[in-house]
């Protein structure tokens, strides 16, 4: 059954112990955190954006997966509090003097110092390494140590001058616990906007109702009119409509067939129209045929014999 040869089995290749919690290095963490972007896992390259949650990414990666909604990804989880464009904000970050990046490492045989930072604080210059807690303002974008904020109390941005509140302060690559603040922070945030959105509608329609009220013309437009339009309107209905004694006459007679505005007609011969117009009706002259030329109503067929 083994052991064949004069092998002599330890304790730890029989009895299986518990399995060994494999720790993750600091300085490895750190630089995925602060030199990768959390979706695509590709080097962060300009321009760099930041969500409500302190995470950094590529603004090229988050239009990528907002539009392809289809595409089922591991890392898609890591952005799915990202609904739309303004749920991220672009960076605006200071670039380190002292940061050379790959242009002397041609040969690869350079060791590359982790402590280095593309980029630092612009007012007390602390390199952006994840070895200081950092923070950006979501009104501006700008890029700040936290001691920074803390030393140089002020409400005004340090570099734009943009006024803003703590709420708009957010910790980039926090802890779980600030994590779980910036979460309730943006949850509210987001209630907040879907509330205002919802009380803005009744204003508008409240708005546009008075619009349609004051645009509606009121008694007193209604009654004031020209003295011109009213004589001209009042001439239209008497000559249009028949005299009220003539109605009632006529219902008393028995007449109802017999039209009431007959008294009203006229001859054409009459009037003063031209006699090419009058040629057209029966009762010109020319319309008229003597007994001569009219024929006799009794006429000659071969059915008469």
């Amino acid at each position: 059954m083994g052991c064949d040869g004069g092998t002599i089995p330890k304790r730890h290749e029989l009895v299986k112990g518990p399995k060994k919690v494999e720790k993750v290095d600091k300085d490895a963490e750190l630089v995925a955190q602060w030199n990768y972007c959390t979706l695509s896992q590709e080097i962060l390259r300009r321009p760099i954006v930041a969500c409500e949650l302190g995470r950094l990414y590529n603004k090229d990666a988050i239009i990528e997966f907002l539009l392809d909604k289809s595409s089922e990804k591991a890392l898609g989880k890591a952005a799915s509090h990202i609904k739309s464009i303004k749920n991220v904000t672009e960076l605006r970050l200071s670039d380190n003097p002292a940061w050379e990046g790959d242009k002397g490492n041609t040969k690869g045989d350079r060791h590359d110092d982790l402590q280095r930072a593309r980029f630092i604080c612009p007012v007390v210059g602390l390199e952006m390494n994840g070895r200081h807690r950092f923070c950006f303002l979501r009104c501006c974008g700008c890029v700040f140590s936290e001691r920074a904020l803390k030393e140089i109390k002020a409400e005004v941005c340090h570099t734009c001058g943009a006024a803003f509140q703590e709420d708009d302060v957010i910790v980039l690559n926090g802890t779980k616990e600030d994590v779980e603040t910036l979460k309730r922070r943006m949850e509210g945030r987001r209630l907040r906007a879907k509330l205002g959105k919802k009380t803005k509608k009744p204003k508008v329609a409240e708005s546009l109702s008075k619009l349609d009220v004051s645009e509606a013309p009121g008694p007193s437009k209604m009654k004031t009119a020209k003295p011109e339009e009213t004589s001209l309107d009042s001439q239209e209905k008497k000559t249009t409509l028949p005299p009220r004694s003539a109605a009632k006459k006529g219902s008393s007679s028995g007449k109802a067939g017999k039209p009431l505005c007959g008294a009203m007609k006229r001859s054409i011969a009459d009037s003063g129209e031209s006699e090419a117009y009058k040629s057209l009706f029966t009762t010109h002259s020319s319309a008229k045929r003597s007994k001569e030329e009219s024929a006799h109503w009794v006429t000659h067929t071969s059915y008469c014999f």
